[in-house]
């Protein structure tokens, strides 16, 4: 019954969608224009092979896989509505309904233009992406992204299409050569070894269509699918720069980061890569730019062909091939078929002539009449023909200079920035998106629109679109600056800097009267506005001068560089109780505090202790008070001279004296 090409145009299938005429032909299904006859609603028709069709656990799991995309809701995913089997006499016909996008796929622009400009291709990626990042946010993974699977729709809208019709068709129990051969280019290291897919298959494969976009070529090519798996699996994925030379270095790394083979050196997931891409449109300072429809709409007279013959959805409720259609032909999953008004029947060229007749004798008088009054019929027909067509012509100017310059803005407060410039363009509006902080909005939603919505503006007129950033964020302070470059980047943050000494603290490593720190902390999420308190360093925490008293003047020194603080030697002075060489007292004086890294001086004893000088002669202590600066008196009994020993001295040994001081000495001959 349903073989591969054949054409199901006029049938319903379960007695609801009528199909309607060929969009596409691939190796897994074939996809048709449909009218939802219950809702009035045109929709696209995706049949699947007969083949597919028969397998019970493919059915299974095509039901499981449509449930799973018909929740995911995004402005960039191609919708799925209904999923069904309908019973024919030749087996059962399963078949997925979808949003019908007007328009035409990536592959189709790639084929006009090569190359996209970097502009263009960051344009693209960022709302595949976007769906991707939504899909991985649900627990879904596609699994099989190429520009055959994005759609570009009315007004450049992107979407992506298929989301998990490649694991329903794995899990069948027959397997097709021409899927992998068409998206054999695509897959991930881990695809091809293991059959393993995760989020990060998917940022491979938007890797690749990004490098595709921006050389016109795919990385990998060869002459049988695997060749062009093994060099996915054994070789790196080169830098676009190398084929397109005069790209941004910053984006070759772009799409390297994207394409790694070991999947834990890739982003994370889809989110993790556009916020990438994101980060390097603002580097570069590209703004997005609108996606070129790719296939221009179809010719009203050829819409009409293709329109169903059967007008009542009762009257063919299988798919019965139709012996006057011809069956189209196949179009590949990278190819597209365009159909030439030659090829339909009321477009073909009128049979020529037969073989001259005889001459015709002359006409009569009559017959010159009748032929003048025709031909002044005609004339006046033909001015009657240029009167309307100029009639038609001034209120086709008339509606352009009245209304027809003009559309109104529409209403997207609270859409997606993604969704917003779909609605903008679609209205022929230009979109400029600015982004701005909100309490109450979640980030990535349409704010306010300016001109507002519901305004009346010019056609192309730029309309500002204004996205939430959220909360603003506590800027990332760090410890060391001034205040004042504290204080401007709050400002720059939309919220309040406050000087704060309550805060203020002591620290080792930031400068006394540099910031040390920020409450709320650096990227905390507060209300717009919000005081942000500044603290500011005291220097370094003081630190007590240590007991010094009686330590030498080396081990006083380490001591104070011990607690770290500077050591100098301030004065000698006397102490009774204090040898010479030791510490008497500190300045600042000891258990004082002071701020870490002050100079302390100390004071180190110059007392001079007086041994014991009895027995010695006259001449050996006259020598040593010399030496000392003492001064010395002798007492003689019975006379005597330097040889005289002593037999009495004042002071007493042991006895610590003032330099200069005077020792007296008793001595006999």
């Amino acid at each position: 019954m349903q073989t591969r090409g054949s054409v199901l145009t006029g049938t319903v299938l379960e007695r609801r969608y009528r199909v309607e005429g060929l969009i596409a032909h691939g190796g897994m299904s074939t996809v048709y224009r449909g009218l939802d006859t219950r809702l009035d609603r045109p929709v696209a028709i995706k049949v699947m092979d007969q083949r597919l069709s028969g397998d019970r656990s493919f059915l299974e799991r095509l039901e499981r896989e449509a449930r799973s995309a018909a929740r995911l809701h995004h402005p960039c995913v191609v919708g799925v509505y209904d999923q069904g089997v309908d019973p024919t006499p030749e087996g059962e016909l399963a078949f997925l309904v979808m949003e019908l996008v007007q328009g035409g796929t990536l592959r189709d622009l790639l084929r006009k233009e090569g190359s996209l400009p970097v502009p263009l291709a960051l344009s693209v990626i960022e709302p595949v992406l976007s769906a991707l990042a939504a899909a991985h946010r649900s627990g879904l993974v596609h699994r099989d992204i190429k520009p055959e699977n994005v759609l570009i729709g009315k007004g450049g809208a992107v979407k992506v299409a298929d989301f998990g019709l490649v694991r329903a068709i794995a899990g069948a129990g027959t397997t097709s050569d021409s899927m992998i051969l068409g998206t054999v280019a695509y897959l991930s290291p881990e695809q091809v070894a293991t059959g393993a897919a995760d989020a990060r298959s998917d940022v491979y494969a938007a890797g690749i269509v990004l490098y595709e976009m921006l050389t016109g070529a795919q990385p990998y090519t060869g002459d049988t699918a695997i060749s062009v798996a093994y060099r996915h699996v054994n070789s790196d994925v080169p830098a676009p720069g190398l084929a397109k030379p005069g790209l941004p270095p910053a984006l070759d790394e772009l799409v390297l980061r994207a394409t790694r083979r070991d999947p834990a050196q890739r982003p994370l997931d889809a989110a993790a890569f556009l916020l990438a891409v994101q980060q390097l449109r603002e580097q570069l300072g590209l703004a997005t730019v609108p996606v070129p429809v790719p296939v221009e709409e179809v010719d009203e007279a050829v819409t009409q062909q293709m329109k169903p013959v059967v007008d009542d959805p009762e009257a063919t409720v299988r798919a019965v091939p139709r012996a006057a259609a011809p069956a189209p032909a196949p179009i590949g999953p990278q190819g597209t078929r365009a159909m030439s008004r030659a090829e339909l029947p009321q477009f073909a060229p009128a049979p020529t002539a037969g073989p001259p007749t005889s001459p015709r004798p002359a006409p009569n008088l009559a017959e010159q009449r009748a032929r003048e009054r025709a031909r002044s019929r005609r004339s006046f027909t033909l001015w009657i023909s240029v009167v309307a067509v100029l009639a038609v012509a001034i209120g086709v100017v008339a509606w352009w200079l009245g209304s027809g310059r003009w559309t109104q803005v529409p209403d997207v407060a609270g859409q997606t920035q993604e969704s917003a410039i779909s609605s903008l363009k679609a209205a022929d509006l230009v979109p400029v998106v600015k982004v701005e902080h909100h309490n109450d909005v979640v980030a990535g939603t349409v704010i306010r629109t300016d001109p507002a919505g519901k305004t009346d503006v010019l056609r192309d007129e730029n309309v500002s679109v204004v996205v939430s950033r959220g909360r603003p964020v506590v800027p990332d302070i760090k410890p060391g600056i001034s205040q004042t470059e504290a204080e401007v980047l709050i400002r720059d943050a939309q919220l309040a800097p406050r000087r704060d000494p309550g805060l203020d603290g002591f620290s080792s490593e930031v400068p006394e009267g540099k910031v040390l720190k920020v409450d709320p902390a650096p990227g905390s999420a507060v209300q717009m506005g919000a005081a942000v308190s500044i603290a500011l360093s005291k220097g370094a925490a003081p630190v007590n001068v240590p007991n010094l008293v009686g330590m030498t003047r080396d081990a006083a020194f380490a001591e104070l560089r011990r607690v770290g603080l500077e050591p100098f030697e301030k004065s000698q002075d006397f102490s009774a109780d204090v040898e010479a060489g030791r510490v008497i007292s500190a300045d600042p004086a000891v258990g004082a505090r002071v701020a870490k890294g002050s100079r302390v001086g100390v004071v180190i004893s110059n007392a001079i202790t007086v041994p014991g000088l009895i027995g010695k002669t006259v001449g050996e202590v006259r020598q040593w008070a010399g030496e000392r600066g003492l001064g010395f008196e002798v007492q003689h009994a019975f006379g005597g001279g330097e040889d005289a020993r002593v037999f009495g001295q004042l002071p007493p040994p042991g006895s610590r004296v003032r330099p200069g001081s005077k020792i007296t000495v008793n001595a006999f001959p």
